[in-house]
């Protein structure tokens, strides 16, 4: 019986997590952890029975803590309850499915302990990629990829040699505004924006979607996990997210990962790394796909990826700019206090505003992420 610790167990990665756990029945949870959402986090607790459970927001683990008085679960909270369940002694793999760059320590942390991670929480390499790659080489763990396109590189390169890469080729459906125009996306609604037409997400990776700043994380993100350049980094549309992505070698022969858009695939690929177990669900049928289509990536219109590549070419401290600038962007978007566009424009102020930092350590990550909302906020 091996043991897990999830942190963001009731978003999206989180839950399907536990379901993959619950159809497979050989793992044991032994902590959980989330925001705020603790009417579901109270059913997970229940339910798995971990040792340990953690809440981020420190007046509903106090709500928890009473809702939980029948049973003998330890409930926590705050920062240091996310990195106590990240450590939990039991787990020898934690999942990292929180959004947002409140899952950098908790991330460094299980490392520390000598925790394997399945990352879902791309934010830690954007952020701190050049601290977090030598540590895990240092500490000797396993850092195994979760979102699906890292997932589908990974896959790919299995007996393969990292010195034989031409390039890597990430894929992208395009969002719901693929095909608009900037006149388009003035009037586009919240609403709109969420309606992803392939996959079904958290509310704040969908709108990075849409914006194409999530495929430039993606990008960011990828240069660490495989250790490759910018150059050697490629993004196409397409449209159907059959292909996940993609490896081209240096002969020009070129390695695919297929599927149906489940995320299931790749939480369960890395939580069982390198067995392959059977998974439930729809099957690709090629011949009532018919054809794949493939597209350039609509830049200057959708201007995310551009700026993540600008952003990731700088390095330094300029990826937490890209990174914190979005997460206030998306949430100022999602609660209608701004449009679509001032997105971007958001973004680009914080990047030309900011002074960049050569290697910040971890303290000056989060003094950067925290300039970038106090800019924000003063405009």
């Amino acid at each position: 019986m091996r043991y897990v610790s999830i942190i963001g167990s009731t978003g999206s990665i989180g839950t399907q997590t536990l379901e993959v756990i619950r159809e497979q029945g050989d793992f044991k949870v032994s902590a959980l952890a989330a925001g705020s959402n603790i009417e579901l986090l109270e059913k997970q607790a229940r339910e798995f029975k971990p040792f340990i459970v953690g809440v981020f927001v420190e007046e509903k683990a106090a709500e928890l803590k009473n809702r939980l008085k029948d049973t003998n679960i330890k409930v926590v909270s705050g920062m240091d309850g996310l990195i106590e369940v990240a450590v939990q002694e039991k787990s020898s793999i934690v999942v990292t499915a929180v959004v947002g760059m409140i899952g950098i320590r908790p991330t460094i942390s299980a490392i520390q302990a000598g925790k394997d991670i399945a990352l879902a929480n791309k934010e830690t390499l954007v952020t701190a990629g050049h601290l977090i790659m030598p540590m895990v080489k240092e500490k000797g763990v396993n850092l195994y990829p979760v979102d699906s396109e890292h997932s589908a590189i990974f896959q790919c390169l299995q007996g393969e040699e990292m010195r034989e890469i031409d390039s890597l080729i990430i894929t992208a459906s395009g969002g719901p505004f693929r095909k608009y125009t900037l006149k388009d996306l003035e009037h586009v609604t919240v609403a709109d924006a969420l309606n992803h037409p392939n996959w079904s997400m958290g509310s704040k990776i969908t709108i990075d979607s849409a914006t194409l700043v999530n495929k430039g994380l993606e990008v960011i993100e990828a240069k660490w996990l495989f250790g490759v350049d910018f150059d050697q980094i490629n993004v196409v549309v397409q449209p159907k997210s059959i292909i996940h992505s993609m490896v081209q070698f240096l002969d020009g022969g070129v390695m695919a990962q297929l599927g149906t858009p489940d995320m299931k695939l790749p939480i369960q690929y890395a939580l069982y790394y390198p067995h392959r177990r059977s998974l439930g669900g729809e099957r690709l049928n090629f011949a009532q796909i018919g054809s794949l289509t493939f597209e350039e990536p609509p830049i200057d219109v959708l201007k995310g990826l551009k700026y993540a590549y600008d952003a990731g070419r700088i390095g330094g401290s300029m990826t937490t700019v890209l990174n914190a600038a979005n997460e206030k962007a998306v949430s100022l978007f999602l609660n209608e206090k701004i449009q679509f566009l001032d997105i971007y424009r958001i973004i680009e102020d914080a990047i030309n505003a900011h002074t960049v930092i050569e290697n910040p350590s971890l303290e000056e990550i989060l003094e950067t992420e925290q300039w970038v909302y106090d800019f924000i906020e003063s405009r």
